[in-house]
């Protein structure tokens, strides 16, 4: 059922949200500051692409001082726009019930939008 889902997830716009994150990833990369950030963005890349199966937890190594520090310029920059975006798309597909299954990627998404840094996804 998971492959089921993640095939309709790509065909219904998970392909197109990879790949801005990807590339958006990629830009925050040609500097030095912007790398940490830049790979956050290749983490969310990689669980838009395949979301089912996959859930994001607490990382046991989380950085302390220095993770709670990048979330805050984090959520500044973007994340809270990010994920306001992804509660207001799982909102809109939980209408329906066939919806459900993708409005809860999106939530599970908004989390890692919301703090990236000491966070993993299993």
């Amino acid at each position: 059922m998971k492959f089921i889902g993640n095939i309709l997830w790509l065909i219904a716009g998970g392909l197109v949200i990879s790949l801005y994150y990807a590339l958006m990833g990629a830009i925050f990369c040609i500097t030095i500051i912007g790398i940490p950030f830049g790979l956050q963005l290749f983490k969310m890349a990689g669980l838009a692409l395949w979301p089912f199966g996959h859930d994001v937890q607490s990382d046991t190594n989380d950085g302390g001082c220095l993770s709670i520090l990048m979330n805050i310029i984090w959520i500044l920059c973007g994340g809270l726009e990010i994920a306001f975006l992804h509660i207001s798309f799982g909102i809109l597909c939980c209408i329906t019930i066939v919806g459900i299954p993708f409005g809860l990627q999106h939530f599970k998404m908004a989390i890692l939008a919301f703090v990236p840094f000491g966070k993993k996804i299993s």
